[in-house]
């Protein structure tokens, strides 16, 4: 869980007074957070945050918010919020995206802030906002890079744009020597770690005012000049990229409300676009792009377990910041400014729960008595099992996710029917498995030196895509059988399906497998019970064990459990 630090100073003066520790213990809870400890010494206080989606909340800006709210009652007001219908004057201030940075890091937004001198509390307050949105909200730098900058020292416009890595340079923060932007991958700290997020692209993310003055090289590091931001400043310019336009419009509301309730004058800047986007091509930041949610009071009280009227509700709401009107059967929320959490109606009966206050509801006894039990899928597996650890098999275990290269590539298969992560954190963890059968390979393919022959299978889930299930995707208890040896083959593949069908007592006919590269044409066949294709089995086709790195002839099968039950 995201864990932040706050001065003394900066939280009770975001707070509006001094609080003391067993007062915080008591009411973190309505920010989810607790206190992790207190240094009175140093005057730092220790906050460890429970929640990864409120990241509002991860920085003593957002935590005073959360409990100076629920305090008073007063919902946070913030007029320098864009709309598609209400566009607040930019006076100048443009960031300008070019074409040439669309696949690469798509889109750069900013806005600036002024009224304010920079103390070394608020310094650091914005440096750790900083790492957290980039590090846990933007999974690293990859999703979101932010740089906030001296924007006295900036001729508007600012241009972001993808620029040859060998011809432009600068001198980066914490240096004194001008580097290509090749170089700062290869010297500067920041650039050997972050440096590999763009390093593979031929052309690097780079962003400059409108008198050709570095900005930044982002994801990986500031200017030395325009970039070093100091106690004392007093005008800045916050910057934001990433290739998901939402997380960044997000994280640009959070960083400005933030900046807002300690005291900036928050200034618009419009953002042109170098494509079509849901919101245009022209928006003006910060930009409120969130839209009402609705939740009835019946799935509230229900959720709950406690009946609650309208009004009850608004109340609760409007402690958690958040404004609700009565519509119809329940209640209608204006999604706060700084927060993008609310993806159901359930979400609204959680803030409910809160801003009426945990303490206010009764402990009951559950009603409901139980016996713990297998479920007849896992009955049936298990017997699988015995079976074939009688055949002498062994089982293996293996995780669900993995590469495309893993589950498509080498397997020779369309990725039509794959689950792809919409986010992954690695490539190598971009695919929810759709079938056992790579699995068991990818255990050959490091096996070579093993004992002949090789017998191992797995029992475990896969998913696939099906428009007939309300998600898209249906998950499915899989059998995947492997063997490898010297002369082994289809006779063999069929006598273990054979001797499995037997003591499961099932009939089955075969039928031909043609069109799957997976096996050897004519060696391959599918297994049918009722009617019904089941699984197949046959040998496994020597371009498929090539890709894998295997050198002995092999035999593979999978069965759909599910279908057999």
């Amino acid at each position: 869980m995201p864990k932040i630090e706050s001065t003394e100073n900066m939280l009770y003066g975001l707070l509006g007074r001094k609080i003391s520790d067993d007062e915080l213990v008591d009411i973190f809870p309505v920010a989810k957070a607790e206190l992790d400890g207190h240094d009175t010494k140093e005057g730092i206080l220790k906050i460890e945050l429970n929640d990864t989606n409120r990241p509002d909340l991860w920085s003593p800006a957002g935590v005073a918010r959360a409990l100076r709210t629920y305090e008073t009652g007063k919902i946070p007001g913030y007029g320098f919020f864009s709309t598609k219908d209400d566009e607040k004057p930019s006076d100048g201030r443009t960031v300008i995206d070019d074409e040439s940075a669309i696949g690469i890091r798509d889109y750069s937004i900013g806005f600036a802030a002024k009224g304010q001198t920079v103390t070394e509390d608020m310094l650091l307050t914005l440096i750790q906002s900083q790492e957290k949105l980039c590090f846990n909200f933007g999974r690293k730098r990859k999703t979101i890079a932010l740089g906030i900058y001296r924007s006295d020292l900036i001729k508007y416009p600012v241009h972001y744009a993808a620029v040859d890595p060998d011809k432009t340079s600068f001198v980066p923060l914490g240096m004194d020597e001008e580097l290509t932007l090749r170089e700062i991958c290869e010297k500067h700290p920041k650039g050997k770690e972050y440096g590999y997020i763009v390093s593979s692209f031929p052309r690097f993310p780079y962003l400059y005012d409108d008198d050709n003055e570095t900005l930044s090289f982002p994801p990986v590091i500031n200017s030395a000049r325009i970039g070093a931001v100091k106690v004392g400043d007093t005008d800045l310019f916050v910057e934001l990229s990433g290739p998901i336009l939402d997380d960044l419009l997000l994280a640009a509301s959070i960083l400005a409300c933030d900046m807002a309730d300690m005291g900036f004058e928050i200034l618009p800047v419009k953002v042109k676009f170098a494509k079509d986007t849901k919101y245009g091509r022209e928006i003006t930041v910060p930009y409120y792009f969130q839209e009402p949610v609705h939740a009835s009071t019946a799935l509230i009280a229900k959720k709950l377990g406690l009946e609650l009227s309208t009004d009850d509700c608004i109340a609760a709401l409007g402690r958690m910041g958040v404004k609700a009107v009565a519509d119809g059967d329940g209640v209608t929320i204006t999604v706060p400014e700084y927060r993008n959490d609310f993806l159901h109606a359930v979400d609204i009966a959680e803030d409910v729960m809160i801003g009426y206050g945990l303490d206010r509801f009764e402990p009951v006894m559950p009603s409901d008595f139980t016996i713990g039990r297998l479920s007849p899928a896992e009955e049936f597996s298990r017997k699988v099992k015995e079976i074939l650890v009688g055949l002498g098999f062994q089982e293996m275990m293996y995780n669900y996710l993995g590469s495309r290269k893993e589950y498509v590539e080498n397997m020779h298969v369309s990725d039509e029917d794959a689950v792809f992560i919409a986010n992954p954190m690695s490539e190598n963890y971009e695919v929810i498995r759709p079938s056992v059968l790579p699995c068991l390979l990818e255990s050959e393919s490091v096996s070579g030196h093993a004992v002949y022959p090789h017998n191992i299978f797995e029992i475990g889930k896969i998913a696939v895509k099906d428009a007939s299930d309300n998600s898209g995707t249906v998950t499915k208890n899989s059998l995947g059988l492997f063997s490898s040896d010297v002369q082994v083959g289809y006779n063999d593949a069929a006598s273990y399906i054979n001797t499995l069908m037997y003591f499961l007592r099932k009939d089955y006919t075969l039928e031909e497998v043609s069109g799957d590269e997976r096996f050897i044409p004519g060696r391959a066949a599918w297994i049918v019970v009722d009617g019904k294709r089941v699984g197949l089995f046959g040998e496994t086709h020597p371009q498929v064990l090539e890709s894998w790195g295997c050198s002995m002839p092999a035999i593979m099968a999978e069965i759909d459990l599910d279908k057999l039950i």
